[in-house]
């Protein structure tokens, strides 16, 4: 049997209307956007269905990711039951909807923990002007180092998620972030691009978040674990309550090290599973790991293809 890794995408996924093809076609779907919602005080349906800019705002876009993830998985393995993962890994927010596929925590708790996780994080940012750039085209190398000169200016900027060779994202304050845009492209990036982001994920600048996301922690994660899930952190694999909590508090201050997760684990799994909203995982691990083929599960066209691929080759 294939080696398998099962993995899910962060904040930048959403769209208005993801997972309403399972929410249509699946009673689990329904159950579950009801269930989620009672915990979380929140209507999905309205939120994620509805023509509203809330979506964006990262204190409902991390529950709304989640839930669009743990229905795709739950379909999966509803029709997949005999198929066990290798690993769990996700990018950023995803960490938490690969710790929930893994066993260690149950959905409704993890929607309610990342709901929470959301407006730490803009409870951190609320008064500042915080922000992440994206630099294209440069090495990694070459990005550190301008953060580490900026930082010896006492400017606040940090490199945060290694998405692929040439793909790194800044966090810090937005003038300092502007203020090195130039600097950048005269070091060879092709492109220095502010997001439309108000807060600065994976940096320092959220250490205020640290201690209310671990006590919420330790009240929801078991040591339950199908399989280890990959530390964005250390791109290294755990299984414990213990190092869950410790590697996801200090996930929200240090960078997503997701070229380096999938460099580590593409020789140890034959095939990788995204689940939920789109294909932003499908799209960096064919330019990080050509030969590690990687399937999506967005919908019920997706979801069937899959399941024939996978679970019924044998």
């Amino acid at each position: 049997m294939k080696k398998i890794a099962m993995i899910f995408a962060g904040q930048g996924s959403q769209a208005v209307g993801m997972g309403k093809d399972f929410y249509d076609n699946s009673d689990i779907a329904k159950e579950m956007f009801e269930e989620a919602g009672k915990r979380a005080g929140l209507r999905f349906e309205e939120l994620i269905f509805g023509e509203h800019d809330l979506l964006n705002q990262t204190a409902y876009t991390q529950p709304a990711i989640l839930l669009i993830q743990m229905v795709a998985y739950r379909l999966f393995k509803e029709k997949c039951p005999d198929i066990k993962a290798e690993l769990f890994l996700g990018h950023s927010l995803g960490e938490f909807s690969a710790l929930c596929a893994s066993g260690a925590i149950d959905y409704v708790d993890a929607v309610e923990l990342v709901h929470r996780r959301g407006q730490l994080m803009q409870d951190a940012c609320s008064d500042i002007e915080a922000g992440m750039m994206v630099v294209m085209g440069l090495d990694d190398e070459s990005v550190e180092k301008i953060c580490a000169d900026a930082q010896s200016q006492r400017k606040k900027v940090w490199p945060a998620n290694y998405n692929q060779d040439g793909q790194l994202v800044v966090a810090g304050m937005k003038s300092d972030l502007e203020s090195l845009e130039q600097t950048f492209k005269n070091a060879g990036a092709k492109r220095a691009l502010l997001l439309n982001m108000s807060v600065a994920s994976h940096c320092e600048l959220l250490s205020p978040a640290q201690i209310p996301l671990k006590s919420l922690m330790e009240g929801m994660i078991e040591d339950n674990f199908e399989a280890p899930v990959i530390s964005n952190v250390t791109a290294t694999g755990y299984s414990t309550k213990d190092k869950a909590i410790e590697l996801l508090t200090e996930q929200l201050i240090k960078p997503v090290k997701y070229k380096q997760s999938i460099l580590a684990i593409a020789d140890s799994v034959d095939i990788a599973i995204e689940f939920g909203n789109g294909a932003t995982l499908k799209g960096l691990n064919k330019r990080i790991a050509p030969n590690l083929e990687t399937y999506t599960v967005s919908d019920m066209k997706s979801l069937l293809e899959v399941v024939e691929k996978i679970c019924n080759e044998d």
